[in-house]
């Protein structure tokens, strides 16, 4: 269509270019015959270019048609064939499934040991040395495929392997990490699956760095390590934990001294304070007994010569030189009186001991009625799911009692000895002023 208007369009213009200027009736009829004759074959030649293209449209259709045609029969050979491939496919499995038989539970079987050994092997120390064998066990444990022949060699050979290395004492160049965190390769002693040792330290397997430590608390036995490094004999002595390497971790939880110290909290501090003030009592006291013994046994050896720095010096002055024997009853409540006197100086401390005694118990019972609150306080807001919360309350319970009876325990022995110490010095002190009393009264020399 717009073809036809632009062949229009040109055959006007000249007609419209010459419009401007008049023409003749003639003129007019043959410019109009003319243009007629220019229509027509403008008309006649777009005929000619229409029919050619609708000749060319029939043939591109006829070629469509025969195209659409082949690619359908092709779409049917293919969808038989592919009909054909699944029911030979589906065939094959079951061919496929009966010839596996049981191999499928094998399988299993194989996959569940594979996984239950990687378990097994996870704090293995043999891993420091093999690294790659648990990674192994558990690909084969989450393949969702079947294992082949080589998966399955290997999985034996894996175990022969972990077998050998666990009978053998061998020494290895190993990463170890020591207790200040450097980490150097060292020759590390290897006894099976069981204990490392370095020529400085045992050592243990930290699973989750997958590295041999050395732990700053060393057990004892080292020096049968460096006999055996050192020894040429067939048969040697070695430490081997059977535990494989929890018996030196728990040695690392175990709580020192001091930390026992600082579970007992705020009462246990007190408990120890009055324990360390009763035994500087009892150590001064003993001291302090101790020197008025050694004078009292000086001085009786010189009895003539009374001295004034110690209790039996002092009750003999009381008496002097020469005493009035006609009021016998007077002299005695003199001697009395002394050894009343120096009974104190003697028995000073002990009360006191004996309370710390008594006291230390019963703050250690306190302790403990203390963290058993701090224990509950914990259950009731953890539901008793989480046993850390509680170990608190528990180790104050604990270490109180046991700081309280460690401490009361000495001190009753201390002032028992004590106790009997001073009374055996009254008792000299009354011995002897019974002497004198005696031997003033019979007048003749006494016989010590």
């Amino acid at each position: 269509m717009s073809r036809l208007l632009t062949l229009l369009f040109i055959g006007l213009l000249p007609a419209l270019a010459q419009a401007a200027e008049p023409l003749t009736p003639d003129q007019l009829l043959q410019r109009i015959r003319s243009d007629r004759a220019a229509e027509a074959d403008a008309m006649q030649a777009r005929e000619q270019a229409f029919l050619q293209d609708r000749s060319e449209q029939a043939q591109l259709l006829a070629r469509a048609n025969a195209a659409l045609a082949q690619q359908k029969a092709e779409a049917e050979r293919l969808k038989a064939e592919f009909d054909r491939q699944e029911a030979e496919l589906v065939e094959q499995e079951r061919l496929l499934a009966q010839r596996v038989g049981h191999l499928g539970e094998l399988f299993g079987v194989v996959r569940q040991s594979a996984g239950d050994i990687a378990g097994q092997w996870q704090d293995s120390l043999l891993n420091t040395q093999y690294p790659e064998r648990v990674q192994r066990l558990r690909a084969l444990a989450e393949s969702r495929t079947l294992p082949s022949a080589e998966d399955l060699d290997a999985f034996w050979m894996t175990l022969l392997e972990d077998l050998a290395a666990s009978g053998r004492v061998e020494q290895v160049e190993l990463p170890v990490v020591s207790a200040n965190g450097q980490r150097n390769v060292e020759s590390v002693l290897r006894v099976g699956a069981f204990s490392a040792f370095t020529k400085d330290a045992f050592l243990r397997y930290d699973e989750s760095a997958g590295e041999l430590l050395a732990p700053a608390r060393q057990p004892s036995g080292q020096g049968l390590v460096d006999d055996y490094l050192g020894s040429s004999d067939a048969l040697a002595v070695l430490p081997v934990d059977p535990s494989r390497g929890s018996l030196l971790e728990q040695l690392q939880r175990q709580p020192e001294l001091w930390d026992r110290v600082q579970q007992g909290g705020l009462v246990g501090w007190v408990i120890m304070v009055l324990g360390i003030f009763g035994l500087l009592l009892a150590i001064w006291r003993m001291a302090y007994l101790s020197g008025v013994g050694r004078k009292v046994a000086s001085q009786m050896r010189e009895l003539n010569a009374p001295r004034s720095d110690n209790p039996l010096g002092r009750i003999i002055g009381v008496l002097g030189p020469k005493p009035q024997l006609s009021d016998l009853e007077t002299l005695e409540l003199k001697l009395d009186e002394a050894i009343l006197q120096e009974t104190p100086p003697l028995e000073r401390g002990q009360p006191l001991l004996k309370l710390l005694a008594a006291v230390a118990p019963l703050l250690g019972l306190l302790g403990t009625v203390t963290g058993m609150i701090v224990t509950f306080q914990a259950i009731t807001q953890s539901g008793g799911g989480d046993s850390r919360l509680m170990a608190d309350g528990i180790s104050q319970a604990l270490v109180t009692t046991v700081q309280g009876l460690v401490v009361a325990i000495p001190l009753l022995f201390l002032h028992s000895l004590l106790a009997s110490r001073s009374k055996g010095l009254i008792q000299l002190l009354e011995q002897q002023s019974a002497g004198l009393i005696a031997l003033h009264l019979s007048g003749s020399p006494r016989r010590d």
